[in-house]
């Protein structure tokens, strides 16, 4: 491609997704974020290490997916999810909840707020990215 051409297909490239981040690991956090921007069709916008800075930032900005963890720095993911669910995010938005607690009863409680995607960070880490990219590809129309 010539760079006209270039310039062209980067001008009809749809903006990438907007991704909110809510973990408290900062190790955790980075892998997350290499993953996500990778594709070039989504972006780590802002992330969140407690329930009440995502609350926050997900009433003041636009976001079109989110990452969950249950186990924040203070308290945990389900006030989040809560809140999606309450302001009618949920169902608007990729939502999923990536967390070491994954147990039946921690999946049905996320079900309840309308997550349907819900992976245990330990073996699943990288189908929240490949569901996530899946989304983003649908939503750009590739």
């Amino acid at each position: 491609m010539n760079s006209e051409s270039n310039r062209v297909a980067e001008q009809t490239r749809p903006a990438p997704l907007r991704v909110l981040l809510i973990e408290d690991s900062p190790l955790i956090r980075r892998s997350l974020v290499e993953a996500i921007d990778a594709s070039g069709l989504l972006q780590v916008a802002a992330y969140a290490d407690s329930a009440d800075q995502a609350i926050a930032l997900l009433s003041d900005e636009a976001f079109d997916a989110v990452i969950v963890d249950l186990q924040l720095r203070e308290g945990s993911g389900a006030p989040v999810l809560a809140y999606l669910q309450r302001e009618g995010l949920i169902d608007s938005m990729f939502a999923a909840v990536l967390t070491n607690h994954a147990l039946p009863a921690y999946r049905e409680r996320c079900e309840q707020y309308g997550v349907r995607h819900f992976y245990d960070k330990s073996f699943e880490f990288d189908r929240v990215i490949d569901a996530l990219h899946e989304y983003a590809s649908a939503r750009s129309g590739g």
